[in-house]
């Protein structure tokens, strides 16, 4: 048996969950072999991890994989994460969403899940629609585009998801596409190694709906139009912004250290049981209002 069947009958529920419910042509099947490729490479046990998702194309993920998973409500995928990581800071909790769960329903759970920094993992997979439920535009539908609740043009402006997440103080943004499989397989474990909320947003479109609507042609010609509008982090440096135009940044975006919301909330915690009250040397309430800048 090879490497890559191994995984599948490690990893996967296969004699239960199969087959898939995904369309031909759908990157969720890219995602979830990324991540398990992922998850055996950094030699995590299978009762370590945690998968949690909500609802849509992606939150079907957790179904088909050996580990604890939870899928939860719509939107509320990042509020169960939380809850399972504070009550079990041991254990490496991954959340798959999809770019409706996370960013419209969801999207005051990510600003905030960002904004304490809780040490999870999230995975955004981005098709710029709403899939499962019939193709109607979402929060990261392009402006002028179309769905199946703009026939006749997106009239909405679109969120940047990694921008979004960044501003809301996540320790590690990145970006990939289905295309990119080995770049995708390294920023998922550059997230899961990263202490603080990490996020991956995966650009993968959806030619059942998304595609259809807006003749892009098939999933091949999806493929193809992210290899030509992918830009690495590290050619985009070196390019003009005329020639950045209409191109889209891969790669890690943003890595910072930071203080993550289970240690900040334990020290609290203690200082609560100890009885202490809770007293601030005046020059590190300088420090502290130093470190909140606002431009």
């Amino acid at each position: 048996m090879n490497e890559e069947r191994r995984l599948i009958y490690h990893y996967l529920r296969h004699d239960k969950k199969f087959p898939h419910v995904w369309c031909p042509g759908c990157g969720n099947g890219i995602v979830l072999g990324s991540l398990i490729r992922t998850v055996h490479a950094l030699g995590l046990s299978k009762d370590e991890v945690v998968l949690v998702s909500g609802i849509g194309c992606a939150g079907r993920l957790p179904v088909y994989v050996d580990f604890n998973t939870l899928h939860t409500t719509h939107g509320r995928a990042l509020t169960f994460a939380t809850g399972i990581k504070l009550a079990k800071p041991h254990l490496k909790v991954i959340v798959i969403m999809g770019d409706g769960d996370a960013t419209a329903i969801g999207g005051n759970h990510l600003i905030h899940a960002a904004r304490r920094n809780v040490d999870l993992t999230a995975i955004i997979v981005n098709n710029n629609i709403y899939g499962m439920t019939g193709g109607q535009s979402s929060p990261t539908t392009p402006h002028g585009l179309r769905a199946s609740t703009s026939p006749y043009g997106h009239a909405e402006h679109a969120f940047d998801i990694a921008r979004l997440v960044e501003a809301a103080g996540a320790s590690l943004v990145a970006r990939g596409t289905i295309y990119h499989v080995n770049l995708l397989d390294k920023l998922f474990q550059r997230a899961m190694e990263k202490v603080g909320f990490a996020v991956v947003e995966v650009i993968s479109h959806c030619p059942t709906h998304f595609g259809k609507l807006n003749f892009l042609g098939d999933a091949v010609e999806s493929m193809r139009w992210m290899a030509e509008h992918a830009v690495a982090v590290e050619r985009a440096k070196k390019m003009r912004p005329e020639e950045l135009q209409g191109k889209f940044r891969i790669g890690v975006l943003v890595d910072r250290d930071m203080p993550d919301y289970q240690s900040e909330y334990e020290k609290v915690r203690k200082r609560a049981m100890e009885g202490v009250p809770y007293r601030i040397d005046p020059q590190e309430i300088s420090k502290m209002l130093e470190s909140h800048q606002i431009y």
